[in-house]
């Protein structure tokens, strides 16, 4: 029993918390698995390798994007600027971990990226949960093409 309670307690700390990594002067929080700047591709890049894949071809990467739009309820997933009017839609492995509500700026996201198709229904939960109109909402009308990310780690700017 006690060692369940230190289980518990300690994936509960691991996923809440955020810890200052420093690198080139730059303050980042963390979140999920510890992951480093390293490697990452540009948003520009990424985006290139995901207009030539195919519906449900994955790619493990790293990338860097500016966020554009973070879940108003609970920091369960963002979406990220690919350039040119595209974006990426990015969840976290498991719902181990959020990112914070008022997240902005640059994120650095490792994990796996993919291509897929969203629902109608999925499209309108997501904009129900950025805050949407109902207008706005109803005019969804048809599956999309979507570029995903399953993300393992986070950095954010501090």
């Amino acid at each position: 029993m006690l060692l369940m309670y230190i289980f518990c307690s300690c994936k509960n700390d691991v996923n809440k918390e955020s810890v200052k990594l420093e690198t080139n002067d730059i303050a980042y929080a963390s979140f999920g698995d510890k992951i480093t700047i390293s490697g990452a591709i540009s948003a520009s890049e990424m985006a290139e390798q995901l207009n030539d894949m195919k519906i449900d071809d994955t790619l493990k990467t790293k990338v860097v994007a500016k966020i554009n739009d973070v879940c108003s309820n609970k920091g369960c997933w963002m979406k990220l600027d690919l350039g040119h009017d595209q974006e990426m839609m990015v969840r976290f492995k498991d719902y181990g971990f959020f990112v914070p509500l008022d997240a902005s700026g640059d994120a650095i996201i490792n994990g796996k990226a993919y291509v897929s198709e969203t629902s109608i229904e999925e499209l309108r939960h997501y904009a129900k949960d950025a805050g949407k109109s109902l207008d706005d909402i109803e005019k969804i009308k048809k599956p999309q093409r979507t570029f995903s990310f399953e993300a393992n780690g986070v950095l954010l700017k501090k």
